[in-house]
């Protein structure tokens, strides 16, 4: 099977969250694209064309706007999307919302995505539980998904989380983001920086609910991600908090 599924963030996805969807509706005119095939106006900030944006954009487009918690991966022999949300839909029943705390622009490595501001506990610990409770769903990598994740890469303790789980920047290594370019120059950084912020004026320094987990596929590889289903949190937001800050990573890496 070379379709691939995964399981988001996805601030804005409910019609309840006002400032999410309102930061759902500006990230996907800057990426030019909606996951849940809404369509979306080419547009551009000032001073730049949307072919500009689209030349900087053409990875985050296609996997489109999201927070990942568990990364892509291939169902395991046995395992049907079906299967999985129903378990992602029970799962959620029984946690507790959370929300980024004062979303920031930042640079990661040599890509922009907005990030909590400051300890998102709660947030991580969603994204841990989420990581090693629906392991059971994911197959083991092919020799070429190892080889295109370059595993000399990373540094030891990534590669042990790689082997382990699929992905390298979960648990102690992970850090919430929502990407928002692919790499850019150096020389380019600063001026992608200030019309970013610019962009997203309306929603920098809020917190942003994340009431809901997503279903994400892609039906073959390089092929855009699409939002399959939506699944509402609990709505009460102190359960489930974890009290122990998270280390950083440098970077996102290929999913």
């Amino acid at each position: 099977m070379s379709a691939r599924v995964a399981i988001y963030a996805a601030p804005g996805a409910t019609a309840a969250d006002s400032s999410g969807r309102a930061l759902l509706e500006r990230a996907e005119s800057w990426l030019g694209r909606s996951t849940a095939g809404v369509a979306v106006a080419p547009v551009a900030p000032k001073g730049w064309t949307r072919e500009e944006v689209d030349e900087i954009t053409v990875d985050a487009r296609r996997y489109g706007f999201h927070g990942t918690l568990k990364a892509p991966f291939r169902l395991a022999d046995g395992r049907t999307l079906d299967e999985l949300e129903a378990a992602v839909s029970d799962f959620a029943a029984g946690w507790p919302e959370v929300a980024v705390p004062q979303l920031t622009l930042k640079r990661l490595g040599h890509f922009f995505a907005l990030m909590p501001g400051e300890a998102a506990a709660p947030l991580h610990a969603l994204a841990d539980e989420i990581v090693t409770s629906f392991d059971e769903f994911r197959a083991a990598p092919t020799a070429e998904d190892i080889a295109r994740r370059n595993p000399a890469g990373m540094t030891a303790r990534q590669r042990e989380l790689f082997d382990r789980w699929g992905y390298p920047y979960v648990l102690d290594e992970f850090r919430f983001h929502l990407t928002l370019t692919d790499r850019i120059a150096p020389d380019d950084q600063a001026a992608v920086e200030a019309v970013l912020t610019d962009w997203f004026a309306d929603s920098l320094g809020r917190a942003i609910p994340v009431d809901a987990l997503a279903i994400f596929t892609e039906e073959a590889p390089g092929a855009p991600f699409e939002l399959h289903s939506v699944h509402p949190l609990a709505p009460s937001p102190q359960a489930g908090a974890r009290t122990t800050p998270v280390p950083a990573t440098q970077a996102e890496g290929i999913r």
